[in-house]
């Protein structure tokens, strides 16, 4: 998970930096608006102001335009990105990505594709699945060897159980839930995998 981003376009033919920019901005729209299954090469270059050629000398088709599109908007690329701090680091910008409806929104049209247009899912995991995966797994060993998760805890279920947790949240819950409450929810998740954070402060109910 990132930050999605909407660049600016200004009038007249894009340089090659504005168009990509341009492209990825009309794809990351459209994908949110519409889905993946209804978006078009066509819709792309008619909202970002170029040619269908433009966009087909960038990517080989479709599923690859979208691929990038969600490379770009959460950072998948970014080399300064090398992992969170600890847990709460990590379901930190994870809570704070999930309290933005937009990213909201996008997330659900991601999972939503699985059975509309699955080649997007599929394609998006095998290019970026692993790193980020390995990230959480690497930030819930370190927990588990400093003794905030249990010693025979096994990392990849709880990162699977996190997962559902980001899935229930993202298509269950409300878009207007706060970061800390979406915080607060991941570490209950974890707390009754025997995840010690007597330190944490909830938010109180209301």
């Amino acid at each position: 998970m990132g930050h999605a981003v909407t660049a600016e376009r200004t009038p007249g033919r894009p340089r090659s930096q504005e168009a990509d920019l341009a492209i990825l901005s009309a794809a990351l729209d459209l994908l949110i608006e519409h889905g993946a299954a209804q978006l078009s090469i066509e819709q792309v270059a008619r909202r970002a102001g170029v040619t269908r050629a433009t966009v087909y000398r960038r990517f080989a088709d479709k599923t690859a335009l979208l691929v990038r599109t969600l490379q770009w908007a959460n950072h998948d690329q970014d080399p300064a990105f090398t992992g969170w701090r600890d847990v709460e680091h990590m379901l930190g910008d994870w809570a704070g990505y999930l309290a933005v409806p937009r990213h909201r929104r996008l997330l659900r049209r991601l999972y939503g594709s699985a059975d509309d247009y699955p080649e997007l899912v599929g394609t998006y995991r095998t290019v970026n699945g692993g790193r980020r995966a390995a990230m959480v797994r690497e930030t819930l060993s370190r927990a588990r060897d400093a003794g905030l998760l249990p010693g025979d805890v096994d990392v990849e279920v709880v990162e699977r159980i996190l997962t559902g947790a980001v899935l229930y949240e993202v298509g269950l819950e409300a878009d207007h839930e706060d970061a800390e409450a979406i915080k607060a929810h991941f570490i209950d998740v974890l707390r009754q995998m025997g995840y010690r954070a007597d330190h944490i402060t909830f938010p109180s109910a209301k």
